[in-house]
């Protein structure tokens, strides 16, 4: 039988949609052509890929693994596209790049209108995403460029250090350590430390920074973004740690908390590009982490 990419991207959007009318919407087709479409295909592969019940769409087990090898497949053509385009002009079409929570919404400001100037035929498609579904997708072929901590696992994948950011200490405003100019992290024993929820490297990185000093973790609280854990330290709930980036600008006079850096040498993290060693589009993402390496700081 004869496959269609059609039919492969139906499939991926019930996959990833869970419902009919959601996945039809984001084919641009209505309810009745895809579900029958993907009938359609049932028949001629000879199996069932959907299991269909009142306000429940599942995948059988052969379309879970069917579901995962289209995406190659979706990937694969898009590559064929991408690398036709970049040949006619490697610093035009879309490119898709995603960033961390804790980096896009700190960097993008300091780097878009630089990007724009640049790049001006490049359509950047943005997505928050943290790092273990980025990099699953960047594998999957539905992301060209990630902006995320580095190190990570690079199997089949390239990166490069854009800068190195240093921590910097947030507090309730009139603390106690607010009068001195500049921190250690023995400084910070016997504080309650607020951090983010599980799944952010942030986390994992804040935790290591203060390894080695008796901070009590705030298990009660676990936050889903910086802005969450600035106000709770607004709230005087404990203190946390910020990427430098997201103390400055629009954010440097939050109303109740105070800001010191940690003293030399203080400790950082380095904030990378992440993309597929066989991206057609390499062109168009050197010049992108080219520009963010040039104004991220």
């Amino acid at each position: 039988m004869e496959l269609k990419l059609k039919d492969l991207r139906y499939l991926v959007a019930v996959a990833d949609q869970r419902h009919f009318g959601r996945a039809a919407a984001r084919c641009c087709v209505s309810q009745p052509t895809l579900s029958a479409q993907l009938k359609k295909l049932e028949d001629n592969l000879g199996v069932q890929l959907i299991e269909r019940a009142p306000n429940n769409v599942s995948l059988t087990a052969v379309g879970e693994q069917i579901v995962a090898r289209a995406r190659r497949i979706i990937a694969a053509s898009e590559e064929v596209v991408a690398l036709a385009a970049s040949q006619r002009d490697p610093l035009a079409g879309r490119l898709r790049v995603a960033l961390l929570p804790t980096i896009g919404p700190y960097l993008l400001p300091h780097v878009m209108r630089a990007l724009r100037k640049a790049l001006p035929r490049l359509e950047l498609r943005l997505y928050e995403q943290q790092t273990a579904p980025m990099l699953e997708k960047l594998h999957a072929g539905e992301l060209d460029l990630g902006i995320l901590a580095l190190p990570v696992e690079l199997a089949g994948l390239e990166s490069r250090e854009l800068y190195r950011e240093a921590f910097v200490v947030a507090l309730p405003e009139k603390h106690r350590l607010a009068a001195r100019a500049a921190l250690r992290p023995a400084d910070l024993e016997g504080e309650k430390l607020l951090l983010l929820e599980e799944g952010h490297c942030l986390r994992d990185q804040a935790l290591e920074v203060c390894g080695h000093t008796a901070v009590a973790e705030g298990e009660e609280f676990r936050a889903t973004s910086l802005e969450t854990l600035r106000q709770m330290v607004a709230a005087g709930a404990g203190v946390t740690l910020l990427p430098e980036l997201a103390s400055r600008g629009a954010y440097s006079g939050a109303r109740g908390v105070d800001v010191r850096p940690f003293a030399r040498p203080a400790p950082v993290r380095h904030v990378g590009a992440v993309w597929r060693r066989s991206s057609a589009r390499r062109t168009a993402i050197e010049a992108v982490i080219r520009v963010i390496a040039e104004h991220a700081q």
